[in-house]
Protein backbone atom coordinates (compact mmCIF):
# COMPACT_ATOMS: atom_id res chain seq x y z
CA UNK A 1 0.00 0.00 0.00
CA UNK A 2 1.38 3.40 -1.00
CA UNK A 3 2.17 5.75 1.86
CA UNK A 4 0.02 8.88 2.26
CA UNK A 5 1.45 12.34 1.63
CA UNK A 6 1.35 14.65 4.68
CA UNK A 7 -0.67 17.87 4.38
CA UNK A 8 -0.35 20.25 7.32
CA UNK A 9 -2.43 23.34 8.13
CA UNK A 10 -1.50 25.52 11.06
CA UNK A 11 -2.45 28.97 12.27
CA UNK A 12 -0.20 31.98 11.66
CA UNK A 13 0.17 34.63 14.31
CA UNK A 14 -0.38 37.67 12.14
CA UNK A 15 -2.50 38.95 9.27
CA UNK A 16 -0.10 38.88 6.32
CA UNK A 17 -0.05 40.92 3.07
CA UNK A 18 -0.93 37.98 0.85
CA UNK A 19 0.18 39.35 -2.52
CA UNK A 20 3.57 40.35 -1.08
CA UNK A 21 4.34 36.75 -0.05
CA UNK A 22 4.50 35.29 -3.56
CA UNK A 23 8.05 34.08 -4.29
CA UNK A 24 7.79 33.34 -8.01
CA UNK A 25 6.26 34.72 -11.21
CA UNK A 26 3.69 31.89 -11.57
CA UNK A 27 1.53 32.51 -8.50
CA UNK A 28 -1.89 31.23 -7.53
CA UNK A 29 -4.19 33.82 -6.05
CA UNK A 30 -7.77 34.56 -5.07
CA UNK A 31 -7.70 37.75 -3.01
CA UNK A 32 -10.20 40.54 -2.29
CA UNK A 33 -9.42 43.47 0.01
CA UNK A 34 -6.48 41.58 1.53
CA UNK A 35 -8.47 38.42 2.31
CA UNK A 36 -8.42 35.12 0.47
CA UNK A 37 -5.80 32.58 -0.58
CA UNK A 38 -2.44 32.65 -2.34
CA UNK A 39 -0.24 29.72 -3.28
CA UNK A 40 2.95 28.71 -5.03
CA UNK A 41 4.74 25.61 -6.20
CA UNK A 42 2.93 22.75 -7.94
CA UNK A 43 2.21 19.50 -6.11
CA UNK A 44 0.01 18.14 -8.92
CA UNK A 45 -1.72 19.51 -11.99
CA UNK A 46 -3.91 18.25 -14.81
CA UNK A 47 -6.19 19.49 -17.56
CA UNK A 48 -9.76 18.53 -18.41
CA UNK A 49 -11.96 19.28 -21.40
CA UNK A 50 -15.20 18.16 -22.97
CA UNK A 51 -18.82 18.23 -21.85
CA UNK A 52 -18.06 16.41 -18.57
CA UNK A 53 -15.13 18.59 -17.51
CA UNK A 54 -16.65 19.56 -14.12
CA UNK A 55 -17.34 15.92 -13.21
CA UNK A 56 -13.89 14.92 -14.46
CA UNK A 57 -12.34 17.68 -12.34
CA UNK A 58 -14.20 16.44 -9.25
CA UNK A 59 -13.02 12.87 -9.90
CA UNK A 60 -9.37 13.95 -10.23
CA UNK A 61 -9.55 16.10 -7.07
CA UNK A 62 -11.14 13.28 -5.07
CA UNK A 63 -8.42 10.86 -6.22
CA UNK A 64 -5.75 13.33 -5.09
CA UNK A 65 -7.43 13.78 -1.70
CA UNK A 66 -7.36 10.00 -1.14
CA UNK A 67 -3.57 10.17 -1.15
CA UNK A 68 -3.30 12.79 1.62
CA UNK A 69 -2.86 12.45 5.38
CA UNK A 70 -4.25 15.79 6.56
CA UNK A 71 -3.40 17.47 9.86
CA UNK A 72 -5.54 20.61 10.18
CA UNK A 73 -5.59 22.54 13.47
CA UNK A 74 -7.35 25.57 11.96
CA UNK A 75 -10.43 24.14 10.23
CA UNK A 76 -12.94 26.16 8.26
CA UNK A 77 -13.49 27.14 4.65
CA UNK A 78 -10.31 27.12 2.52
CA UNK A 79 -8.09 25.36 5.07
CA UNK A 80 -6.43 22.03 4.39
CA UNK A 81 -5.55 21.03 0.81
CA UNK A 82 -7.02 23.34 -1.83
CA UNK A 83 -7.52 22.99 -5.56
CA UNK A 84 -7.06 26.09 -7.74
CA UNK A 85 -9.15 25.81 -10.90
CA UNK A 86 -9.51 27.80 -14.10
CA UNK A 87 -12.22 26.38 -16.34
CA UNK A 88 -12.61 27.16 -20.02
CA UNK A 89 -15.64 29.03 -21.35
CA UNK A 90 -16.29 26.38 -23.98
CA UNK A 91 -16.20 22.61 -23.29
CA UNK A 92 -13.90 22.17 -26.30
CA UNK A 93 -11.13 24.29 -24.75
CA UNK A 94 -8.75 23.20 -21.98
CA UNK A 95 -9.44 23.79 -18.27
CA UNK A 96 -6.53 23.78 -15.79
CA UNK A 97 -6.47 22.28 -12.27
CA UNK A 98 -3.56 22.81 -9.87
CA UNK A 99 -2.83 21.82 -6.28
CA UNK A 100 -0.18 24.27 -4.96
CA UNK A 101 2.52 22.98 -2.61
CA UNK A 102 2.11 25.96 -0.27
CA UNK A 103 -1.05 27.98 0.46
CA UNK A 104 -1.45 30.96 2.79
CA UNK A 105 -4.89 32.26 3.74
CA UNK A 106 -6.39 35.28 5.47
CA UNK A 107 -10.05 35.42 6.49
CA UNK A 108 -11.88 37.54 9.09
CA UNK A 109 -8.80 38.10 11.20
CA UNK A 110 -7.59 34.49 10.95
CA UNK A 111 -4.41 33.56 9.04
CA UNK A 112 -3.05 30.12 8.25
CA UNK A 113 -0.54 28.21 6.15
CA UNK A 114 -0.96 24.82 4.46
CA UNK A 115 1.93 22.88 2.96
CA UNK A 116 2.22 19.49 1.31
CA UNK A 117 5.10 17.16 2.19
CA UNK A 118 7.13 16.11 5.21
CA UNK A 119 9.39 19.20 5.18
CA UNK A 120 9.25 21.76 8.03
CA UNK A 121 6.82 24.70 7.80
CA UNK A 122 7.94 27.01 4.95
CA UNK A 123 9.51 30.32 5.93
CA UNK A 124 7.49 33.29 4.64
CA UNK A 125 9.04 36.49 3.37
CA UNK A 126 6.51 39.32 3.73
CA UNK A 127 8.69 41.97 2.06
CA UNK A 128 7.48 42.22 -1.51
CA UNK A 129 10.16 41.10 -4.00
CA UNK A 130 11.34 43.63 -6.56
CA UNK A 131 9.93 42.95 -10.01
CA UNK A 132 11.69 44.49 -13.03
CA UNK A 133 9.67 47.01 -15.01
CA UNK A 134 8.57 46.10 -18.51
CA UNK A 135 6.81 48.12 -21.17
CA UNK A 136 3.91 46.85 -23.30
CA UNK A 137 3.19 47.53 -26.95
CA UNK A 138 -0.44 46.96 -27.92
CA UNK A 139 -1.49 45.79 -31.36
CA UNK A 140 -3.90 48.44 -32.66
CA UNK A 141 -6.20 47.36 -35.47
CA UNK A 142 -9.00 49.66 -36.63
CA UNK A 143 -10.29 47.03 -39.04
CA UNK A 144 -10.81 44.61 -36.12
CA UNK A 145 -12.85 47.33 -34.36
CA UNK A 146 -15.07 47.64 -37.43
CA UNK A 147 -15.37 43.87 -37.73
CA UNK A 148 -16.47 43.64 -34.11
CA UNK A 149 -19.10 46.37 -34.57
CA UNK A 150 -20.40 44.43 -37.57
CA UNK A 151 -20.71 41.33 -35.38
CA UNK A 152 -22.66 43.35 -32.83
CA UNK A 153 -25.01 44.58 -35.54
CA UNK A 154 -25.49 41.01 -36.77
CA UNK A 155 -26.40 39.98 -33.23
CA UNK A 156 -28.86 42.88 -32.86
CA UNK A 157 -30.53 41.86 -36.13
CA UNK A 158 -30.89 38.26 -34.95
CA UNK A 159 -32.37 39.42 -31.63
CA UNK A 160 -34.80 41.77 -33.35
CA UNK A 161 -35.84 38.81 -35.51
CA UNK A 162 -36.75 36.97 -32.27
CA UNK A 163 -34.08 34.29 -32.71
CA UNK A 164 -32.86 34.94 -29.13
CA UNK A 165 -33.12 37.54 -26.34
CA UNK A 166 -29.49 38.33 -25.51
CA UNK A 167 -25.97 37.31 -26.54
CA UNK A 168 -22.58 38.26 -25.10
CA UNK A 169 -19.86 38.97 -27.65
CA UNK A 170 -16.19 39.13 -26.67
CA UNK A 171 -13.10 40.59 -28.29
CA UNK A 172 -9.38 40.50 -27.52
CA UNK A 173 -6.22 42.60 -27.83
CA UNK A 174 -2.62 41.32 -27.84
CA UNK A 175 0.19 43.08 -26.00
CA UNK A 176 3.92 42.38 -26.31
CA UNK A 177 6.37 43.23 -23.53
CA UNK A 178 10.08 43.98 -23.55
CA UNK A 179 10.65 41.05 -21.15
CA UNK A 180 8.78 38.14 -19.57
CA UNK A 181 5.55 39.33 -17.95
CA UNK A 182 5.34 38.72 -14.18
CA UNK A 183 1.80 38.08 -12.89
CA UNK A 184 2.70 39.41 -9.43
CA UNK A 185 3.05 43.03 -10.53
CA UNK A 186 -0.31 42.80 -12.35
CA UNK A 187 -1.97 41.40 -9.22
CA UNK A 188 -0.57 44.16 -7.00
CA UNK A 189 -1.61 46.92 -9.39
CA UNK A 190 -5.11 45.49 -9.78
CA UNK A 191 -5.49 45.09 -6.00
CA UNK A 192 -4.49 48.72 -5.44
CA UNK A 193 -6.78 50.09 -8.15
CA UNK A 194 -9.75 47.72 -7.76
CA UNK A 195 -9.85 46.59 -4.10
CA UNK A 196 -13.52 45.50 -4.25
CA UNK A 197 -12.86 42.95 -7.02
CA UNK A 198 -11.52 39.40 -6.68
CA UNK A 199 -7.88 39.37 -7.88
CA UNK A 200 -7.00 35.99 -9.35
CA UNK A 201 -4.08 34.16 -10.91
CA UNK A 202 -4.12 30.54 -12.12
CA UNK A 203 -1.59 29.15 -14.60
CA UNK A 204 -1.04 32.32 -16.60
CA UNK A 205 -4.59 33.67 -16.41
CA UNK A 206 -4.54 36.81 -14.26
CA UNK A 207 -7.15 39.47 -13.62
CA UNK A 208 -9.59 41.23 -11.28
CA UNK A 209 -13.17 40.10 -11.62
CA UNK A 210 -16.11 41.99 -10.11
CA UNK A 211 -18.38 38.98 -10.64
CA UNK A 212 -18.57 36.17 -8.06
CA UNK A 213 -20.10 33.19 -9.85
CA UNK A 214 -20.29 30.91 -6.80
CA UNK A 215 -19.49 30.98 -3.12
CA UNK A 216 -20.41 27.72 -1.38
CA UNK A 217 -19.90 27.76 2.39
CA UNK A 218 -21.53 25.29 4.79
CA UNK A 219 -24.62 24.84 2.69
CA UNK A 220 -25.09 28.49 1.71
CA UNK A 221 -24.81 29.49 -1.96
CA UNK A 222 -24.08 33.04 -3.14
CA UNK A 223 -23.71 34.41 -6.66
CA UNK A 224 -23.14 38.06 -7.61
CA UNK A 225 -24.62 38.85 -11.01
CA UNK A 226 -23.36 41.79 -13.07
CA UNK A 227 -24.96 42.88 -16.34
CA UNK A 228 -25.55 46.43 -17.54
CA UNK A 229 -22.55 48.76 -17.63
CA UNK A 230 -21.77 52.47 -17.92
CA UNK A 231 -18.37 54.19 -17.96
CA UNK A 232 -17.36 56.64 -15.21
CA UNK A 233 -16.11 60.16 -15.86
CA UNK A 234 -14.23 60.72 -12.61
CA UNK A 235 -16.51 63.68 -11.71
CA UNK A 236 -18.59 62.73 -8.67
CA UNK A 237 -21.75 64.65 -9.54
CA UNK A 238 -21.70 63.52 -13.15
CA UNK A 239 -21.10 59.90 -12.12
CA UNK A 240 -24.01 59.99 -9.65
CA UNK A 241 -26.26 61.16 -12.48
CA UNK A 242 -24.90 58.40 -14.71
CA UNK A 243 -25.53 55.81 -11.98
CA UNK A 244 -29.14 56.98 -11.75
CA UNK A 245 -29.53 56.73 -15.53
CA UNK A 246 -28.06 53.21 -15.48
CA UNK A 247 -30.56 52.15 -12.81
CA UNK A 248 -33.41 53.43 -15.02
CA UNK A 249 -32.09 52.20 -18.39
CA UNK A 250 -34.60 49.79 -19.93
CA UNK A 251 -31.86 48.30 -22.16
CA UNK A 252 -29.53 47.62 -19.19
CA UNK A 253 -32.32 46.44 -16.88
CA UNK A 254 -33.45 43.99 -19.56
CA UNK A 255 -29.90 42.65 -19.97
CA UNK A 256 -29.56 42.37 -16.19
CA UNK A 257 -32.85 40.54 -15.69
CA UNK A 258 -31.83 37.82 -18.15
CA UNK A 259 -28.57 37.26 -16.25
CA UNK A 260 -30.23 37.18 -12.81
CA UNK A 261 -32.92 34.78 -13.96
CA UNK A 262 -30.37 32.37 -15.48
CA UNK A 263 -28.47 32.19 -12.15
CA UNK A 264 -31.62 31.83 -10.02
CA UNK A 265 -32.95 29.06 -12.30
CA UNK A 266 -29.60 27.22 -12.12
CA UNK A 267 -29.33 27.10 -8.31
CA UNK A 268 -33.02 26.69 -7.48
CA UNK A 269 -33.11 22.86 -7.88
CA UNK A 270 -30.42 22.53 -5.19
CA UNK A 271 -31.98 24.89 -2.64
CA UNK A 272 -34.83 24.85 -0.13
CA UNK A 273 -35.07 28.64 -0.49
CA UNK A 274 -33.47 31.34 -2.61
CA UNK A 275 -33.46 35.11 -2.26
CA UNK A 276 -33.50 37.28 -5.40
CA UNK A 277 -33.76 41.03 -4.66
CA UNK A 278 -36.48 42.81 -6.61
CA UNK A 279 -34.13 45.39 -8.12
CA UNK A 280 -30.35 45.60 -8.65
CA UNK A 281 -27.92 47.99 -6.97
CA UNK A 282 -25.26 50.00 -8.80
CA UNK A 283 -21.75 48.67 -8.17
CA UNK A 284 -19.13 51.44 -8.45
CA UNK A 285 -15.67 50.40 -9.67
CA UNK A 286 -12.74 52.67 -10.53
CA UNK A 287 -13.56 52.88 -14.24
CA UNK A 288 -17.15 51.66 -14.71
CA UNK A 289 -20.44 51.09 -12.91
CA UNK A 290 -22.49 47.89 -13.17
CA UNK A 291 -26.00 46.85 -12.28
CA UNK A 292 -25.48 44.13 -9.65
CA UNK A 293 -27.65 41.61 -7.80
CA UNK A 294 -26.60 39.14 -5.09
CA UNK A 295 -28.57 35.90 -5.41
CA UNK A 296 -28.41 33.64 -2.33
CA UNK A 297 -29.78 30.20 -1.46
CA UNK A 298 -29.75 27.50 1.21
CA UNK A 299 -28.80 24.03 -0.03
CA UNK A 300 -31.33 21.29 0.58
CA UNK A 301 -29.91 18.96 3.25
CA UNK A 302 -31.69 16.01 1.65
CA UNK A 303 -29.51 16.28 -1.48
CA UNK A 304 -26.36 14.16 -1.19
CA UNK A 305 -23.01 14.98 -2.80
CA UNK A 306 -23.86 18.51 -3.94
CA UNK A 307 -20.57 20.40 -4.10
CA UNK A 308 -19.08 23.33 -6.00
CA UNK A 309 -18.49 21.17 -9.09
CA UNK A 310 -22.18 20.14 -9.16
CA UNK A 311 -23.43 23.72 -9.03
CA UNK A 312 -20.82 25.04 -11.48
CA UNK A 313 -22.00 22.53 -14.05
CA UNK A 314 -25.49 24.09 -13.91
CA UNK A 315 -24.42 27.72 -13.47
CA UNK A 316 -21.94 27.98 -16.33
CA UNK A 317 -22.32 29.66 -18.70
CA UNK A 318 -24.74 32.19 -17.22
CA UNK A 319 -26.54 34.77 -19.33
CA UNK A 320 -24.00 37.35 -18.07
CA UNK A 321 -21.27 35.82 -20.27
CA UNK A 322 -23.24 33.80 -22.81
CA UNK A 323 -26.80 35.05 -23.34
CA UNK A 324 -30.30 33.67 -23.33
CA UNK A 325 -31.69 31.24 -24.29
CA UNK A 326 -28.37 29.52 -23.61
CA UNK A 327 -28.36 27.14 -26.58
CA UNK A 328 -29.21 29.83 -29.13
CA UNK A 329 -26.72 32.28 -27.63
CA UNK A 330 -23.94 29.66 -27.63
CA UNK A 331 -24.66 28.82 -31.25
CA UNK A 332 -24.49 32.49 -32.27
CA UNK A 333 -21.22 33.01 -30.39
CA UNK A 334 -19.72 30.01 -32.18
CA UNK A 335 -21.00 31.33 -35.50
CA UNK A 336 -19.92 34.99 -35.40
CA UNK A 337 -17.48 35.72 -32.55
CA UNK A 338 -14.50 34.55 -34.58
CA UNK A 339 -12.13 33.55 -31.76
CA UNK A 340 -11.55 31.04 -28.99
CA UNK A 341 -12.13 32.53 -25.54
CA UNK A 342 -9.92 29.94 -23.86
CA UNK A 343 -10.37 30.36 -20.11
CA UNK A 344 -11.75 33.91 -20.42
CA UNK A 345 -15.34 34.10 -19.06
CA UNK A 346 -14.98 30.66 -17.46
CA UNK A 347 -15.15 29.89 -13.72
CA UNK A 348 -11.93 30.63 -11.82
CA UNK A 349 -11.07 30.27 -8.14
CA UNK A 350 -10.61 27.52 -5.55
CA UNK A 351 -12.36 24.46 -4.09
CA UNK A 352 -11.42 22.81 -0.80
CA UNK A 353 -11.54 19.21 0.41
CA UNK A 354 -15.16 19.58 1.60
CA UNK A 355 -16.28 20.67 -1.87
CA UNK A 356 -16.86 24.27 -0.73
CA UNK A 357 -15.17 27.13 -2.53
CA UNK A 358 -15.21 30.53 -4.17
CA UNK A 359 -15.13 30.96 -7.94
CA UNK A 360 -15.64 34.05 -10.03
CA UNK A 361 -16.15 34.56 -13.72
CA UNK A 362 -12.78 35.24 -15.36
CA UNK A 363 -13.40 38.82 -16.50
CA UNK A 364 -11.09 41.90 -16.68
CA UNK A 365 -8.25 39.50 -17.29
CA UNK A 366 -5.47 38.41 -19.58
CA UNK A 367 -3.61 35.23 -20.47
CA UNK A 368 0.18 35.53 -20.16
CA UNK A 369 2.40 33.61 -22.55
CA UNK A 370 6.01 34.57 -21.86
CA UNK A 371 6.48 38.15 -23.08
CA UNK A 372 2.97 38.47 -24.56
CA UNK A 373 -0.48 38.81 -23.05
CA UNK A 374 -3.94 38.49 -24.56
CA UNK A 375 -6.56 40.58 -22.77
CA UNK A 376 -10.32 40.27 -23.18
CA UNK A 377 -13.56 42.24 -22.95
CA UNK A 378 -17.17 41.29 -23.61
CA UNK A 379 -20.51 43.08 -23.90
CA UNK A 380 -24.08 41.92 -23.50
CA UNK A 381 -26.05 42.56 -26.69
CA UNK A 382 -29.85 43.01 -26.58
CA UNK A 383 -32.38 44.46 -29.02
CA UNK A 384 -31.56 48.05 -28.06
CA UNK A 385 -27.75 47.76 -28.34
CA UNK A 386 -25.79 50.24 -30.43
CA UNK A 387 -22.54 48.91 -32.00
CA UNK A 388 -20.56 52.12 -31.42
CA UNK A 389 -21.59 52.30 -27.75
CA UNK A 390 -20.78 48.62 -27.28
CA UNK A 391 -17.31 49.21 -28.75
CA UNK A 392 -16.78 52.05 -26.27
CA UNK A 393 -17.97 49.83 -23.42
CA UNK A 394 -15.53 47.10 -24.43
CA UNK A 395 -12.68 49.64 -24.47
CA UNK A 396 -13.63 50.69 -20.92
CA UNK A 397 -13.46 47.04 -19.86
CA UNK A 398 -9.91 46.76 -21.26
CA UNK A 399 -8.74 49.63 -19.00
CA UNK A 400 -8.05 47.62 -15.81
CA UNK A 401 -5.59 45.27 -17.54
CA UNK A 402 -4.02 47.97 -19.71
CA UNK A 403 -3.46 50.08 -16.59
CA UNK A 404 -2.11 47.17 -14.52
CA UNK A 405 0.46 46.45 -17.23
CA UNK A 406 1.90 49.96 -17.35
Amino acid sequence: MASLTPVTTTRLGEHLPLLDLLPDSQPFAWVRSGEGLVGWGVYATTTVSGPHRFADARHWWQKQLEGFAVTNTVHGNGTGPVLFASFSFSPEDVSVLVIPRVIVGNKTGKSWITWIGSEPQPVLNSSAPKIPNTSITWTANESSDEAWKNRVQTAVNRIQNNELDKVVLARDVIGTATSTIDARSILRNLANEYPSTWNFSVSGLVGATPELLLRLTRGMVTSRVLAGTISKTGEDERDLALAASLARSSKDLEEHEYAVRSVADAIEPFCTSINVPESPFVLHLANVMHLATDVTGALAETLAHVDAFTILEKLHPSAAVCGTPRLQATALINEIEGMSRGRYAGPVGWIDAAGDGELGIALRCGHINGDSIRIFAGCGIVAGSDPQKELAESEAKFIPMRSALR
